[in-house]
């Protein structure tokens, strides 16, 4: 919902606060950066200690931010809001898709794109059933929405038994040298840095350009929400075909899809369109999303798992927050050149680390 409503929410704050381009850039930029932060710390205490502590001290963190942002009066309150809510993200992403492909560990892709396509209904409901709410109401909500949300999981926490069996443990130094000597890790490392900041960049600017081009929020709900709808249905389909060799296929098509959604947006701003573009990404961010990290964590060392899956959000935010940093203010065309560039360096990086070694 983080992903998919704040986007939506970017016009509203800044007829609110008055921003120009640059400071919503900052505002959007500030939660993946403390998000690539706050992954690291979660990573390292995964490894080590307690994972529903540590779960749950992000989550409430994220809580905590979602509710200064909500009370937030000031461009620079927002700011600080959203870098806690960010470092709170942060900590527990990525503890997830942990105890995920521990709790199944002969489908691990499966249960990852289920998750993934749970998830993606979520966010593409919440701003068809929303964008009206906030269209006569104010985009406080949203954050205030979060903040409930995140109280609910702590309970959860609480309550449910999530808490792997423990791992060998080994010192964190050792990890990081471990995962260093792992080339096909950066390899995939390089490919969610560049397929993520594409699809970052389309949830950043394409609420930005539908303004401009006279849609309301309730239409600029709607290709977003094709976006996730998209990414959802995918990821249904491969549920039987992620632990098979055909991922490798799926991870190669994703930067593709990407550039393709790119190009179809820039023919025009008619809804049709750009609703084909968004389901395009969508298609993309479903064959990267879950097959990249379960070959992210097949290539992890062991007992490094954890800081490995952390290294991966790290990855995909800094490739958000690069990509959204370097094109907020061109045109569409110089986007959409960047766009197919990173889109075949991502492609190269998939063929590259999933090749199989001789002998």
């Amino acid at each position: 919902m983080e992903l998919t409503l704040v986007p939506l929410l970017l016009p509203l704050i800044q007829n609110a606060f008055d921003l120009t381009i640059g400071q919503l850039a900052w505002l959007f930029n500030s939660y993946g950066i403390a998000v690539a932060a706050g992954v690291l710390i979660g990573g390292v205490l995964g490894d080590a200690i307690n994972v529903r502590r540590v779960f749950a001290g992000g989550v409430l963190a994220f809580a905590l931010g979602s509710l200064l942002v909500a009370a937030a009066s000031s461009f620079e309150m927002m700011i600080a809001g959203r870098i806690v809510q960010g470092v709170g993200g942060g900590v527990f992403s990525p503890l997830i898709p942990i105890l995920l492909t521990r709790a199944s560990p002969d489908q691990p892709g499966k249960v990852l794109i289920i998750w993934g396509s749970i998830a993606g209904y979520v966010a593409a409901f919440a701003p068809l059933l929303l964008s009206g709410l906030f269209a006569i109401s104010n985009w406080n909500l949203a954050f205030l929405g979060f903040a409930v949300i995140s109280l609910l999981a702590l309970v959860v926490v609480h309550l449910g038994e999530i808490d792997p069996a423990s791992t060998t443990r080994v010192k964190t130094t050792q990890s990081l040298l471990r995962i260093f000597r792992t080339s096909k890790l950066w390899l995939m490392y390089g490919y969610v840095f560049c397929t993520y900041g594409c699809i970052t960049y389309f949830l950043f600017r394409m609420p930005l350009w539908l303004e401009d081009s006279g849609y309301q929020i309730v239409g600029i709900g709607l290709v977003l929400s094709s976006m996730w709808l998209s990414f959802s249905l995918v990821g249904t389909v491969m549920r039987n075909l992620v632990d098979k060799p055909a991922v490798r296929l799926i991870l190669v098509l994703a930067p593709l899809f990407i550039a393709s959604g790119f190009q179809l947006a820039n023919l025009g701003d008619e809804m049709i369109l750009l609703i084909f573009a968004s389901i395009l990404i969508g298609c993309g961010f479903a064959c990267s999303n879950a097959p990249s990290t379960q070959f992210i964590l097949s290539f992890a060392p062991k007992s490094s798992s954890a800081l490995s899956a952390s290294l991966d959000i790290t990855f995909a935010r800094l490739g958000g927050v690069f990509t959204v940093a370097v094109l907020a203010q061109s045109s569409m065309d110089v986007a959409v050149y960047t766009t197919l560039v990173l889109s075949a360096i991502g492609t190269l990086f998939a063929i590259l680390a999933t090749r199989r070694t001789a002998g």
